[in-house]
């Protein structure tokens, strides 16, 4: 069976960074986004960051991490985001378990 490139980026594992900027902090952001990437499937963390940032790492496949992105534009009601930074990582780094939330950094 072949597969066209598309399919294959769907089904393609990938870990993701993301700093998340604006009123973050005090809304219940990292408690949304722990449900919203253990309903996509994702594993990983989010945390505090002492600048008043959110930060998340995300692993899972392709499609999802783009769902998490793209929730993380928004965020939860009382959030407000102004910026979301976004960077790839590499193949060596191992994701965790589960989805969890990481002491303030």
């Amino acid at each position: 069976m072949t597969h066209s490139p598309d399919e294959l980026t769907l089904t393609t594992e990938r870990g993701v960074r993301m700093r998340i900027y604006g009123t973050v902090q005090g809304v219940a952001f990292r408690a949304a986004t722990v449900e919203q990437a253990r309903a996509l499937g994702l594993t990983g963390w989010v945390r505090n960051r002492t600048d008043g940032s959110v930060e998340i790492e995300a692993y899972g496949p392709r499609a999802q991490i783009g769902e998490l992105i793209r929730w993380a534009h928004q965020g939860p009601p009382a959030a407000s985001v102004s910026r979301v930074d976004v960077s790839e990582l590499g193949p060596g780094e191992m994701p965790p378990a589960d989805f969890s939330v990481r002491d303030t950094f």
